[in-house]
């Protein structure tokens, strides 16, 4: 099993020192997380808790996803840079395409493209496409369709009911062949069927080892109807827990089938939510307490 963590902060010297420090420790990848805009007050639908509140600030400071992974990129070489998960229905997927192969060109084949539909409905009122938040779910379906088709075909084109191109050059290609893994995220049954469908695997978030092999349970169900059993799919898991997860629990998540256990270090955003520790702290006691002996 892969060990994972979460890169938060709004300060260049934060961004490089956890991202170099995460690969030094052997952590396999480092996940950020994607909004453009919060309203004043966040509602209570956030659909990863059980009373629907998501503990951030409506003023929690955001930077672009993929810049801060590019410039994480820049100070490493060997972790993998991943969004968890980016908002397709938000972007253009042209834009979408265009950003994350970038980044994988810049990384040299580091890129995951970690994607899911979104959850905030006033964040898509705020920018002005409010009407597509009843309609995300299938945005979200042509977007992955088309990006893979842009990032692996030669003339590419596309016609749905959203979107609609003739063939059209799109270079380069991606580093990494047949194209960087997109990650589907939701706790949904229309996004469990959509990574089943689209994705190259799935990502949950705030799980135990549990709930991870109740989901994991089900999409290897659903991967054996759809006949995808013998196709590569990673299952990614955000441990509830986070850098107080136990070895025994990590062994747990393993046993459950998670390929990939994410651990978030609340000192990650250290200066963004008050109270939290230090990230440093945190993630050399994590990987000398789990992944050194995993």
């Amino acid at each position: 099993m892969k060990f994972g963590t979460h890169i938060y902060g709004d300060r260049p010297e934060t961004i490089a020192g956890v991202a170099r420090l995460a690969e030094e420790l052997g952590f396999e990848s480092l996940w950020t997380s994607d909004h453009v805009v919060f309203p004043q007050k966040l509602p209570a639908t956030y659909p990863y808790s059980a009373d629907g509140v998501v503990a951030l600030a409506a003023d929690w400071p955001m930077l672009d996803a993929f810049s801060v992974l590019t410039y994480a990129a820049a100070c490493t070489s060997r972790i993998r840079l991943a969004t968890g998960v980016y908002i397709l229905p938000l972007r253009n997927p042209f834009s979408t395409a265009r950003a994350a192969l970038t980044l994988d060109v810049l990384s040299n084949g580091r890129c995951i493209l970690g994607a899911g539909a979104g959850w905030l409905e006033d964040e898509f009122a705020i920018m002005g496409e409010g009407a597509a938040f009843p309609h995300r779910g299938s945005l979200t379906d042509e977007c992955i369709q088309i990006i893979r088709a842009l990032w692996t075909e030669e003339a590419p084109s596309f016609h749905g009911r959203h979107y609609s191109f003739d063939p059209v050059p799109f270079w380069p290609k991606p580093v990494q062949r047949p194209h960087p893994p997109i990650v589907v995220g939701g706790e949904s049954e229309p996004a469990l069927r959509r990574a089943v469908r689209l994705g190259d695997g799935w990502y949950g978030l705030g799980h135990t080892p549990e709930s991870a092999a109740r989901q994991i349970n089900h999409l290897r169900e659903l991967l054996g109807a759809a006949g995808r059993t013998e196709v590569p799919f990673e299952f990614t898991v955000g441990a509830a827990a986070g850098a107080d997860l136990t070895l025994e629990e990590a062994h747990a998540f393993e046993e459950a089938g998670v390929d990939r256990l994410l651990v978030g270090h609340g000192g990650s955003m250290a200066g963004v939510i008050p109270g939290r520790g230090d990230p440093i702290d945190a993630m050399k006691r994590f990987a000398q307490q789990v992944i050194g002996r995993f």
